[in-house]
């Protein structure tokens, strides 16, 4: 008999849950076009403002990924070009090979020092000035070519930490609208809160997926520029090393 009253209770609650389920008027469509239209205002306002943060994170992303790769390619080849040239003396040659790989990171650096040691003149005597001038050259040249790496990654860093709670104020919105759908239609059943529960759920989404490739993005692209960095001090450091071995050689 208990197992009999048991069973005829839970039969009941399904019963009575499917009827919540499934009242008239409960007709939710979760397409996107369909979860766009049963969308309010404001939170229509959220995904418009979202997906703008993602078309300007993608450009970010799009134009970072070219500049990282063109420097890579072409510090590649500017490298042994310009080793060979300094190893023969040859400074006009090598700044010539470094203003034909514009777009490397090391050419900039290495190009700033070289013009500013020409600028001081050659001559039998290399005074230490000329070499700490050069070294002032290379540290602001690095600055300088440090900031246009990180161009862009601010915003970057930024929509990756605000798109969540972007979402979430959608989200804030839909259940705001889901309570004012059951307290107008005085019903508890799925289509009093079909609009709020839709659009609390595509606001999260969307914020979600707008913020998780920003992240990603933004932690491999500044690995990268830590990574230049270190190569454009090695090359400074081994640029005052040879304006250093040059002196030397020219005092003997």
């Amino acid at each position: 008999m208990l197992l009999a009253h048991i069973a005829t209770l839970g039969s009941n609650s399904i019963h009575s849950a499917a009827l919540w389920m499934f009242q008239e008027g409960a007709e939710i469509g979760w397409n996107p076009v369909a979860l766009w239209h049963q969308m309010g205002i404001l939170a229509k306002t959220v995904v418009v403002i979202l997906f703008i943060m993602s078309a300007w994170s993608i450009g970010v992303m799009i134009d970072r990924w070219m500049a990282f790769n063109s420097a890579r390619k072409q510090s590649r080849m500017f490298a042994p070009a310009v080793a060979g040239a300094l190893r023969e003396g040859k400074i006009e040659e090598a700044i010539r090979v470094a203003e034909r790989h514009k777009k490397s990171h090391l050419a900039k650096v290495v190009t700033a020092g070289l013009q500013e040691f020409k600028a001081h003149g050659e001559s039998d005597e290399i005074p230490g000035g000329d070499i700490e001038a050069s070294k002032r050259a290379l540290e602001r040249a690095e600055a300088i070519v440090h900031a246009e790496l990180k161009r862009g990654l601010g915003g970057l860093a930024t929509i990756g930490s605000t798109a969540p709670f972007v979402g979430l104020l959608g989200t804030v919105v839909g259940i705001i609208n889901a309570f004012q759908g059951i307290s107008a239609q005085k019903a508890t059943g799925l289509g009093a809160v079909a609009g709020g529960i839709s659009e609390a759920l595509v606001t999260t989404a969307v914020g979600l997926f707008v913020a998780i490739p920003a992240v990603m993005m933004f932690n491999y692209f500044t690995n990268k520029v830590e990574a230049f960095d270190v190569e454009m001090d090695n090359s400074s450091s081994e640029l005052i090393d040879y304006f250093l071995k040059r002196r030397g050689a020219v005092r003997r």
